[in-house]
Order: C-alpha cells, then structure tokens, then sequence
C-alpha cells in the first residue's frame, strides 16, 4: 500500500502557542492557502481511501483534497486525532514545555495502539492501494516511528511536522516498509 500521510494547516490555537489536543481548531487565513496548496499538490495522486481526523482543523484541511478527488471514499475517524492532552488544553505551550505533563494526557504508547490500529484497517483494505491519511503533528510522528519500526517514545526524536507536511510510505506485509518522503513542504514555497 502506498500511504500518503499529511498533517493539517496553520491554526489560530499554533499561531498563539497553546495546546490543541482534541479541540477541533480553527484555520487561519495562512492554513486556509496551505490547505489549498496540498489539494493542487495532491490532485493529480490516484486515491482509493482518504481517512482524516475527525477534528475541524484537520478535517478542513482534507476537505481542500477532497475537491480534488470527489469520487474517493472518505473516513472522519478519531483514530487520526492528535494527543489527549486532557487539562493541558489551551494552556501555553511555553508554561508547560519542560514540565512533566499531567494526569491524564494519552500516553505515547495509548497513540500508537490507535496508529496500529488506523495502518491495519487501511492496508487489510487497500493493500494494493493508495491511501491518504490527515493527522495533525503528535499522531503523524508517533505513525511515522510505528512504520519504521522504533517504539513510540521515538517519536519525540523526529522532527515536527510542517504545517501540511507531505510523508510518503510503501507499506508491505511484515517489516520492510519503504520510505519514500518525510516531511516535505515543498508545495508552500
């Protein structure tokens, strides 16, 4: 299966620095163009399946692809969603960067049961498909360590994802996954 993994545009909540988590989010005028940028990148892809995250800002963000491949079936699933972050929500990325994170907030390991979960549901589908997947930082990082085979507290090694970063996998039976693209914003230059 080849998986294109992307993650949403800028938001009002990135532009003020706090914690999203589960908030749905809301794109600003930048991630709107951002947005539409990834949709022109991706219009010429043949999508079998695009599954987003149910949460506004990712969500509209994959909508700006959708335009582009009406015809494709399409899942809103919160297995996609970026990090509980329980009562760190709203609170400032800058009060809480190197404090132990509270009771509550998922656990790395609760976010790659989900990734297990959402790669499998894909590929048992589409094993000889091109699929889409629209996440948001925490989750495409914590899918990317799954695909290459580190546990998910590497996921805090790799680097952050642009906004609509483009990663691009071949995923196959067993281990020997191939990676073809991470991280790449090329589209927004």
């Amino acid at each position: 299966m080849r998986l294109i993994l992307v993650r949403h545009g800028r938001t009002e909540e990135n532009v003020r620095g706090v914690y999203q988590g589960h908030t749905p989010g809301v794109l600003t005028e930048l991630g709107w163009g951002q947005a539409r940028k990834l949709g022109e990148r991706l219009k010429g892809e043949k999508l079998d399946a695009i599954y987003s995250s149910d949460l506004g800002r990712t969500a509209d963000t994959a909508r700006e692809v959708i335009k582009f491949h009406p015809k494709t079936p399409v899942v809103y699933t919160p297995l996609l969603r970026e990090r509980d972050l329980a009562s760190l929500v709203g609170k400032l990325k800058s009060e809480w960067h190197d404090k132990p994170k509270p009771n509550g907030v998922e656990t790395k390991e609760a976010m790659n049961a989900r990734a297990k979960k959402i790669l499998g549901t894909a590929y048992d589908k589409y094993p000889s498909g091109t699929v889409l997947f629209a996440g948001h930082n925490g989750i495409n990082r914590v899918l990317i360590s799954l695909i290459i085979g580190k546990n998910p507290q590497y996921s805090g090694e790799l680097e952050r994802q642009k906004d609509t970063a483009v990663n691009i996998f071949e995923i196959r039976e067993g281990d020997d996954h191939e990676i073809i693209l991470l991280n790449d914003a090329s589209h927004l230059d």
